[in-house]
């Protein structure tokens, strides 16, 4: 089947949303970010690498919480204690393995989805022949201080010290706090404009998001503030994939120093895009994970 939906269920009785598309003995998952968002800047994966002369099947599913799955009532402190946490996601990600039957595959994340391909990595990573962390670094000290770098370089000082107000306020509905916010989401989230992510609706699950990140992409106050896994790097021990773009809100050479911790790893970096550089650049994008697949199916990467 070329193209497949599943809804399959969790053995905590909820109901997840999962696509194939593309036909090929190679398989790869796919997790989207946010947390809290969607799957779609997966949906061309198969079509764009087969354009790079690779047959791959890619699956991709909306997280528990997220657009097409099914949301619990995170209203209900028990329920979000149990989870919003890290260990829900990533065993979440084990879950859904062993339910679409994937073995020996492939697995990407964007931003949060890279959290949990570390994660995934260092737990599972025997169910792994190759992991791929897109945007995303391991400790996040390292992002927090190159979204000081990014703010101070986009604003004057007066208008940065009126963001910081507002965010003390907790005034982040604030019009020209809102239209900061969008020139920075312009520079580094989304460089290829109009984005091809903005609806008519909101799709992104908020409660999700503001548990683990915050308001917008430029704060962190959520439980990602605690996110260091430094450390743990050394625990992979599968070929691995880091890939950043060129103007982005993670640091580059973050990136490039995981590459160097991760026993078997390389770093690529995508020109002239930023956090979505597989929307912002794709053929260069799939170009790089075309390459690393094929190194790793050949069993000549990094070598």
């Amino acid at each position: 089947m070329k193209q497949q939906t599943k809804i399959i269920t969790l053995d905590n009785g909820y109901h997840l949303w999962t696509h194939t598309s593309g036909e090929g003995k190679i398989n790869l998952l796919a997790l989207h970010g946010g947390p809290g968002g969607t799957h779609e800047y997966w949906e061309d994966s198969a079509d764009q690498l087969k354009k790079q002369g690779l047959d791959v099947a890619v699956t991709y599913y909306d997280q528990l919480g997220s657009w097409y799955s099914d949301t619990p009532d995170f209203s209900d402190p028990k329920v979000a204690d149990k989870i919003l946490t890290y260990d829900y996601y990533v065993d979440e990600v084990e879950e859904v393995r062993q339910k679409l039957g994937l073995d020996d595959f492939y697995l990407i994340g964007q931003s949060w989805g890279g959290v949990l391909v570390q994660l995934y990595a260092q737990k599972y990573g025997d169910h792994l022949k190759g992991a791929i962390i897109s945007s995303m670094v391991d400790d996040i000290d390292d992002y927090t201080k190159h979204l000081d770098e990014i703010r101070e370089k986009e604003f004057a000082p007066d208008e940065l010290a009126f963001m910081k107000k507002c965010e003390a306020e907790n005034d982040y509905d604030n019009e020209r706090y809102q239209k900061d916010v969008d020139q920075l989401n312009k520079g580094y989230i989304d460089r290829k404009q109009p984005s091809k992510l903005e609806h008519l609706i909101g799709v992104s699950n908020t409660d999700i998001y503001n548990k683990f990140q915050g308001d917008n992409e430029f704060v962190i106050t959520g439980k990602l503030g605690e996110w260091h896994n430094t450390d743990h790097l050394s625990e992979n021990h599968v070929p691995t994939l880091v890939t950043f773009g060129e103007h982005e809100s993670m640091p580059v050479e973050t990136g490039k120093r995981m590459a160097e911790m991760i026993p078997n790893a390389k770093f690529v970096s995508t020109p002239n895009a930023g956090h979505h550089h597989m929307i912002d650049n794709a053929p260069v994008y799939y170009d790089h994970l075309a390459t690393f697949i094929r190194e790793v199916e050949n069993d000549t990467f990094n070598k």
